[in-house]
């Protein structure tokens, strides 16, 4: 079920300190009777070529505990790999231009009615596929399905962030972020390095999608570590907090925590 907020979610009711580090408390889910409270951290912006053990372990370490489920965003995983490309080196095409035209706005980002961005989903996955895609999706549309066109698309297609001028980063303006890659490779690293568990995900304000885990996440089912932060913790907007820790509390006492305010739907 999507939830949708309005703005930064880094209230100052919820910081907290310590040392150095920076977190907001995200409140308490409850899944299959266990109470899991969220910490998103906060970092500095990352930028292309960061290395992102480096980064888990100023921010992250020392603040996680044994049993804890670190969730990492995707946009930062695959800024450090520098897997993006920039405006410039997109060339845009006939269909580009035309088929955005006639694609849905997306409140939560830039969609394919962004022309570079429809342009880039076509270099990645062929015409063939995407003129097929926009077909089925407008299709469904009709019928009131949504969700079509990237299911048909894929993950890969899905995945492309960027490119988005309203963003508060300049970086984002002209740049696009493509998912990570080796996603199971990049959860492997950070557990060895580090003996963090972890999970790399794609989330905004809509959907959750699990891209990897670490092994000793492996007999979790996917959904139940999803379940955890299907509100989107790290947030959708300026906030800076790419890494999003989740705890098992117990019975113990949650933290204070003044929650935000849903709205409807999106905001435009």
């Amino acid at each position: 079920m999507a939830i949708w907020y309005e703005g930064n979610r880094n209230l100052k009711a919820n910081e907290r300190q310590q040392g150095d580090i920076t977190y907001f408390i995200r409140g308490v889910v409850e899944v299959e009777g266990v109470r899991y409270e969220r910490y998103a951290v906060k970092t500095h912006f990352i930028e292309r070529g960061e290395d992102y053990v480096e980064i888990l372990r100023r921010y992250v370490a020392p603040l996680y505990q044994p049993g804890d489920v670190v969730a990492l965003g995707e946009k930062v995983i695959s800024m450090c790999q520098d897997n993006t490309v920039k405006m410039e080196d997109v060339r845009l095409g006939f269909w580009a231009k035309f088929l955005s035209k006639f694609a849905t706005s997306n409140h939560n980002g830039i969609g394919m009615d962004e022309p570079y961005k429809l342009q880039l989903a076509i270099n990645i996955k062929g015409l063939p596929l995407i003129l097929w895609a926009v077909f089925c999706g407008g299709v469904a549309r009709i019928f009131g399905k949504r969700g079509v066109f990237y299911e048909i698309a894929g993950q890969d297609v899905a995945g492309i962030d960027g490119f988005y001028s309203h963003s508060s980063f300049e970086t984002y303006h002209t740049l696009a972020v493509l998912n990570p890659k080796e996603p199971e490779k990049v959860c492997a690293d950070i557990y060895e390095a580090l003996g963090m568990s972890c999970m790399l995900v794609d989330a905004n304000d809509i959907s959750v999608e699990m891209l990897a885990k670490s092994a000793d996440l492996a007999s979790v089912e996917d959904e139940r570590l999803l379940d955890r932060i299907r509100d989107n913790p790290a947030g959708q907007d300026d906030e800076l907090t790419p890494f999003v820790i989740v705890r098992d509390i117990g019975d113990a006492p949650a933290q204070p925590y003044e929650p935000m305010v849903a709205v409807d739907g999106p905001v435009d």
